[in-house]
C-alpha cells in the first residue's frame, strides 16, 4: 500500500489541546480538524497507509473496521478537495 502524506508547502499547522488548526498560504484557507481528525492529521504528515490510518481510529475510539475506513475514507476525500496532500 502506498503512503498517504500532507502537502508540505504552503501549509502551516498547530495541535491545540486535542485539535488542529492549519492555514493553506497559498489559498489563505483556515481549517480546523477536531481530535478524530487531529490522530489522522499527525499521521498523515508523517505518512501513513490508509490502512494504518483506519486502524489508528479503530484502536483510539474502538470502533470497528467497516466505519474507521469510511471515516478516513471521508477524511482523505476532504483533504483531496482541498489539494491538501501530496501527489
Amino acid at each position: 500500500m502506498s503512503q498517504i502524506h500532507l502537502r508540505a508547502e504552503d501549509l502551516s499547522w498547530r495541535e491545540i489541546d486535542t485539535e488542529v488548526v492549519a492555514v493553506d498560504v497559498s489559498t489563505s484557507m483556515y481549517l480546523s480538524a477536531n481530535e478524530s481528525g487531529a490522530v489522522l492529521w499527525r499521521l498523515l504528515a508523517a505518512g501513513a497507509t490508509r490502512a494504518e490510518l483506519a486502524a489508528s481510529l479503530e484502536e483510539r475510539y474502538g470502533i470497528d473496521r467497516e466505519r474507521a475506513e469510511a471515516d478516513v475514507d471521508a477524511f482523505i476525500e476532504s483533504l483531496e478537495q482541498r489539494r491538501l496532500l501530496r501527489k
